[in-house]
C-alpha cells in the first residue's frame, strides 16, 4: 500500500526537535503517512512564500508572520498552535557597534531576513509599542542568521531581532551583543497548511498533526530532552534548561480565536495590516 508524503518545513532551531524525533522514530509511518522535511534558514517570510508558491504543504512558522501573510492573500490556513508560550526575541547588535542601550535603537539600521518575516514584523511591533515609527529605508534584507552575523560585524546594520537562545552562542563568543529583549504577547509558533493540501488530503493532514502533538507531548515529558537539545544545537545545558522550562508545546489542534484577534489588532496598530483591511478566514474549520 502506498503512503502519502506531506512536505513540511521549518527553521533549523530547537523548537522543531519534536518533529525531527518523530521522523527519526518513524512515528508518522505508524499512522500511514510520511513527512518530507525542508529547512528554511530564511525564517517565516521564506516559508510563507513557499506555502503560497506550493513548494511545501505545511510549515511551522511564527504566528504573526503567517497571519499577516494570509491577510494579504496567501491561500493557507492555521491548523494548530505549535508552541503555546511567547517567543523571547533577543535585540542584537555587532560587538564593535557603539550602540549600548535598547532605548536608542529606533533610528538605527535594522537587518531583517526578508520583508514580512518575524525579524521585520517584531521590530515594527516593538517600536510601535514604544511610540516609535520605523521607516522602510531603515530595513536591510540580510536573508538569514548567517547574513545577519556578517552584516552586524561589518557595521552595515545596527540591530537584529532573532530568538534569544538561538543567538546566545554568538553572544557568548563575543560576535554579537544583546542590548535588549522583546517578548511576543501571544503564542509564538503555529502550524499552517495550504488550502490545496487541506482540500486534497484532509485525513492525512490530521494524521500528521496528531503525530506532531504526540511527539510534543512525549518531548515535554522526556528526561533526556534537555541533554538532546544541548548536544544537537551546541547550547549550554544551563541555557537549554531555562529555555525548556519556559516553553510549552501544543498537544491538540485548538487555536484561540481571541489570540488571533489580538495579533490582528497589533499588526493593524503597527500598520502592517491596513486598518480597513478585510481579514479572511485564518483557521482551518475541520
Amino acid at each position: 500500500m502506498s503512503i502519502t508524503t506531506l512536505r513540511i518545513g521549518g527553521v533549523p532551531e530547537h523548537f522543531n526537535l519534536p518533529i525531527h524525533l518523530a521522523m527519526e522514530r518513524k512515528l508518522f509511518e505508524t499512522r500511514g503517512v510520511a513527512v518530507e522535511w525542508t529547512t528554511f534558514k530564511g525564517g517565516t517570510g521564506q516559508m510563507t512564500k513557499a506555502l503560497a508558491d506550493g513548494e511545501v504543504d505545511m510549515c511551522i512558522l511564527l504566528t504573526e508572520g503567517v497571519i499577516s501573510s494570509i491577510a494579504k492573500g496567501n491561500p493557507s490556513k492555521i491548523i494548530s498552535e505549535y508552541v503555546t508560550t511567547p517567543l523571547t526575541w533577543g535585540v542584537h547588535t555587532g560587538a564593535k557597534n557603539t550602540l549600548d542601550n535598547y532605548q536608542n535603537i529606533y533610528d538605527k539600521k535594522y537587518g531583517i531576513s526578508r520583508f514580512g518575516s518575524g525579524s521585520h514584523l517584531m521590530a515594527i511591533v516593538d517600536a510601535n509599542s514604544h511610540g516609535h515609527d520605523l521607516k522602510k529605508e531603515q530595513f536591510e534584507v540580510i536573508k538569514n542568521l548567517d547574513g545577519a552575523l556578517e552584516s552586524l560585524v561589518n557595521l552595515d546594520t545596527d540591530v537584529f531581532y532573532w530568538e534569544k537562545y538561538t543567538t546566545k552562542p554568538y553572544v557568548d563568543s563575543g560576535q554579537l551583543r544583546r542590548v535588549g529583549e522583546y517578548k511576543t504577547p501571544w503564542p509564538c509558533f503555529v502550524v499552517a497548511a495550504t488550502d490545496d493540501i487541506l482540500e486534497r488530503e484532509p485525513d492525512n493532514v490530521i494524521r500528521v498533526l496528531r503525530t506532531i502533538h504526540d511527539s510534543c507531548d512525549n518531548f515535554m515529558q522526556d528526561d533526556d530532552a534537555i541533554k538532546m537539545v544541548s548536544e544537537r544545537f551546541g547550547q549550554k545545558i544551563k541555557d537549554v534548561e531555562r529555555w525548556y522550562h519556559s516553553t510549552e508545546w501544543a498537544i491538540h489542534g485548538w487555536v484561540s480565536e481571541k489570540m488571533l484577534r489580538s495579533v490582528v489588532y497589533h499588526l493593524k496598530a503597527a500598520e502592517i495590516i491596513g486598518e480597513e483591511e478585510v481579514i479572511p478566514e485564518l483557521i482551518w474549520r475541520r
